[in-house]
């Protein structure tokens, strides 16, 4: 995989453009697609495409993965976290999992209205939603879009349970929303923390929110009794790893019942750009992060077995987890046993009708 090198685009996780696997032409941002070239750091501007899927749930048959069902409004995430296990999503669209990813986003304009014409299928069964499976739902765009929102007030009109994970602290904008879901179990809330240290986060997940304003964030939801945990992912080897027991305190101070964690995952092409991003950003730093990473995926930079992938295997895996078990009982979270319920789920009308002898 080739790549034009860019030293550090601000505001952005990538670096530069890999070539897409598929195509044989690639696309190189020009200096028409960048403000402020002559700066040492240039601004690469954010381009908005229609998307125009005529479905929005999708069904999961990953046997390692806690859901079956999600939605996901954008392709493409402004956030730019280097490490993003969707990037290779953005090669199907004909572009590069690098730098157009994360500033060439297309949105599912109809998203709530395609919602809606699913669930008053016959056909559809009340099962838990996930929002946020592939890219996040409260990306910057969200801000302006209002399409999760707009999904999400779809949702509790059918009271129809749901699951989300974020790492933005715009989520709380709902909190109307989730106040009447958790009336039936209808909500639960996962927030990414994968580091508590900012200058780390502003080049590793570059326009996520703050680790404190996710904290905030945590605290808020809890404080209205909304279901709400923490997910320390990804997990880095040799980078974030050690941060793992204070992020779980952090988060429990802050109100979080639940904990999740997922050590990193380098798949097909999103490995060379977290080479290039440990090249640009933690040089020194990176060759003990990958040999790291190997000692969890048996030799290679990425195991893809169902089972292993999301845990990892060796000493190091299984210390990380035993690490995760200490600090999670220590500091009281996933004791409390919560499930979502589909008991509640309704179609418009259906209150309406009346059976007559």
């Amino acid at each position: 995989m080739t790549r034009e090198f860019r030293k550090d685009i601000r505001g952005r996780g990538a670096s530069s453009n890999f070539t897409n696997r598929y195509d044989k032409l690639k696309y190189e941002p020009t200096e028409e697609d960048f403000d402020n070239w002559a700066e040492e750091k240039p601004l690469l501007k954010t381009q908005v495409f229609k998307d125009s899927s005529r479905t929005i749930i999708t069904e999961n048959k990953s046997p390692d993965v806690g859901f079956r069902f999600s939605i996901n409004a954008y392709r493409g995430c402004e956030h730019g976290c280097a490490y993003c296990y969707a990037r290779p999503t953005h090669e199907y669209l004909g572009l590069s999992p690098g730098l157009d990813f994360e500033s060439k986003i297309f949105v599912k304009e109809e998203a709530p209205t395609l919602l809606r014409e699913a669930l008053m299928k016959p056909s559809w069964k009340p099962e838990v939603i996930n929002i946020s499976g592939i890219t996040d739902c409260y990306q910057p765009l969200e801000r302006k879009m209002q399409l999760t929102r707009g999904c999400l007030e779809v949702l509790a009109e059918f009271k129809n349970p749901v699951s989300m994970i974020t790492k933005n602290h715009l989520i709380v904008r709902d909190l109307d929303i989730f106040k009447k879901m958790a009336e039936y179990d209808g909500i639960l809330i996962f927030v990414s923390v994968t580091s508590l240290d900012p200058e780390l986060i502003k080049v590793l997940e570059p326009r996520t929110s703050h680790p404190v304003s996710r904290l905030k964030a945590i605290e808020t939801l809890a404080r209205e009794g909304i279901p709400v945990g923490v997910n320390v992912a990804p997990c880095i080897p040799g980078l974030t790893d050690h941060e793992m027991p204070e992020i779980l305190k952090r988060a429990r101070d802050a109100g979080a019942q639940f904990a999740g964690y997922v050590p990193l995952r380098l798949p097909s092409s999103v490995l060379p750009i977290f080479e290039e991003w440990l090249e640009v950003h933690r040089p020194l730093r990176k060759e003990k992060v990958l040999n790291s990473v190997r000692d969890m995926r048996g030799g290679k930079l990425n195991d893809a077995r169902f089972g292993s992938r999301m845990r990892g295997e060796g000493p190091r895996a299984e210390h990380l987890a035993q690490m995760f078990a200490l600090y999670t009982r220590k500091y009281g979270l996933n004791v409390k046993e919560f499930n979502l319920s589909t008991a509640h789920f309704q179609r418009p009308g259906d209150q309406l009708k009346f059976d007559i002898d």
